[in-house]
């Protein structure tokens, strides 16, 4: 309520009184008494007073019974109240993370690759431990020994603008928080006027001796200020706090993301350049191949058909290297794009994928395949970013319940208005110009048509869909485990009876190469068996690099190097 523009206008209220505001309920006001000279303290103009620069300095306002040294012990004292009265639990139900029963073991967990955990003790209760115990920490890719391949993971976290913008959206939520925050603390404004009124001789507010024209100088400051009784602004505030730390989580997801796509990509990218030496040793020892049955068909011993089969199947391999150049093309920008080079001057030197111990496949640089501790399943709890930022959504839905409820409430109000006013410019910052007020406003909504019930319904219920949401995440994330669990597993096995197979073929190749130079069989044989070797060995370089792959992919589904206490409080 704007404060009375002169003492005119009030009427002398001692003590506390009730002053009824159209559309604003009852509000109430503790005003000084009434002066012809200025708003003031009762008794501040009296005796030797009138001269003191500010009425609460003078020690009349103060003297020992007065009524405004009640009013104003009043007014502190149901300040204070309303102060405690803040400090009672919020409505609305406290949170509990919603429950979901983790599997005692995982059932994929049989490849050499894999670390298992320890048994579970005798008495059958484990430790309590933090997520990352044992666990890949930090830069989880440094794990594969490949400097080129951390040299480009490093320049992710720098660089890549899928990651900047989820950071960037995750500092806006964090600054939603410190916006909710801002509603624990009053309001202030102050500023000064000046206008010069002339009023009309015919209208209502003229009077005899009065004049109608006349200066106003004002400097007056307000506060206003909502304490949080029903725990409306702590509910709201627990809302962004878990909303932002949501944001974190899924900065993390992304982050996490971005690192296993780039591992992935790079993984594929070495078997592709694994593939195409591959190749260029199959198209040597083809044209090697071409040229034999050439000088076998003008020595007369070979046929046309031979050279024709000879330089089919050259050209097939050919036009086979070429078109694996294709896809490494594409990986070699999806690299780029992630790291955000330059593409146009950007390119990675060929680095063919081997496991180690070095196959006879290709010679070429060894890499082996990294042990990933795997941790108890009830650890992927708290590892995966998705899963957490799935709980936070949760955490935030049930806040927002205790947000509609509080509109059941009614919403009080504090507020207060000091300053100084006068006529005249000389007399405009002096102890008799002053002015304030206190008072407190509170409103009840009585009829909605059930919109309150509704909205609480309705924040129930979306509460209810974030529950479910991260229950369903939890299920995507152990499923995910499972799936490269198994296929680490089964592409080890693959793996074994591959090079079983390749080292058939080899052999069959030999047989039938020496056959032919013996003039013993005809170079279909030897066309056949060489077809058989080039399709096992690129199947074998395939099933190692989708070892790899399965390698990230799992790094990736454990969560990377990631855990719930890396959310900001």
């Amino acid at each position: 309520m704007p404060a009375p523009r002169n003492a005119d206008e009030l009427r002398a209220v001692k003590g506390t009184g009730f002053s009824a505001v159209k559309g604003m309920g009852f509000s109430p006001y503790i005003y000084p008494t009434t002066s012809k000279r200025a708003l003031a303290p009762e008794g501040f103009f009296s005796g030797s007073n009138t001269n003191a620069p500010c009425p609460i300095l003078s020690p009349f306002f103060w003297r020992k019974g007065g009524r405004s040294q009640t009013s104003i012990i009043y007014v502190f004292t149901c300040l204070l109240a309303l102060t405690l009265l803040t400090g009672c639990k919020p409505v609305g139900p406290n949170y509990n993370r919603p429950g979901y029963e983790a599997p005692l073991a995982y059932k994929e967990s049989g490849a050499a690759t894999v670390l298992q955990p320890p048994p579970a003790p005798a008495g059958g209760a484990w430790q309590s431990a933090n997520p990352s115990d044992g666990m890949i920490r930090g830069k989880w890719w440094e794990i594969y020994q490949d400097p080129q391949l951390n040299q480009l993971e490093e320049r992710i976290a720098a660089n890549n603008q899928t990651l900047r913008q989820a950071l960037e959206t995750y500092l806006a939520a964090r600054d939603q928080v410190n916006v909710a925050r801002t509603a624990f603390y009053p309001t202030l404004s102050a500023g000064p006027s000046a206008q010069r009124e002339k009023i009309s001789a015919n209208g209502p507010s003229f009077s005899v001796g009065k004049p109608t024209t006349y200066s106003d100088f004002q400097l007056t400051g307000q506060a206003s200020w909502e304490p949080d009784f029903w725990g409306r602004i702590r509910r709201t505030v627990e809302a962004a706090r878990s909303n932002a730390q949501a944001s974190a989580a899924d900065q993390a997801n992304i982050d996490l993301s971005l690192h296993a796509e780039m591992a992935a990509d790079y993984f594929q990218l070495r078997g592709l350049d694994a593939e195409i030496k591959l190749l260029d040793s199959t198209v040597a020892d083809l044209e090697h191949q071409l040229d034999l049955t050439q000088r076998r068909l003008a020595g007369g011993i070979g046929t046309d058909a031979d050279v024709a089969q000879a330089r089919t199947q050259l050209e097939t391999v050919r036009a086979q290297r070429i078109d694996v150049g294709v896809a490494r093309a594409q990986y070699e920008h999806a690299i780029g794009t992630l790291a955000n080079y330059n593409l146009s001057a950007f390119s990675i030197p060929p680095s063919p994928l081997v496991l180690s111990p070095a196959q006879s496949l290709v010679q070429s640089q060894e890499l082996a395949l990294p042990k990933i501790p795997l941790g108890v399943p009830s650890q992927l709890l708290e590892r995966r970013p998705d899963i957490a930022a799935a709980e936070r959504r949760a955490a935030a839905a049930n806040a927002k319940i205790g947000i509609a409820k509080s509109a059941f409430y009614p919403n009080i109000t504090l507020g207060g208005t000091g300053g100084f006013e006068s006529m005249n410019a000389g007399t405009w910052i002096q102890g008799p110009s002053a002015l304030w007020s206190l008072g407190a406003q509170a409103s009840e909504l009585l009829f909605d048509a059930g919109q309150r019930h509704a909205l609480t319904d309705a924040a129930r219920h979306i509460y209810e869909a974030q529950a479910a949401a991260y229950r369903s995440t939890v299920l995507a994330a152990f499923n995910d485990v499972e799936d490269q669990l198994s296929s680490l597993r089964i592409l080890e096995q693959e793996s074994t009876v591959e090079q079983l197979a390749v080292a058939s073929a080899q052999h069959s190749y030999e047989i039938s190469n020496q056959r032919y130079k013996g003039g013993v069989t005809g170079y279909l044989e030897v066309l056949t068996a060489e077809a058989a070797l080039l399709q096992n060995q690129r199947t074998a370089i395939s099933i190692q690099t989708r070892q790899f792959v399965s390698s990230v992919g799992l790094v990736r589904a454990l969560g990377g190097g990631w855990d719930a206490g890396q959310l900001p409080k």
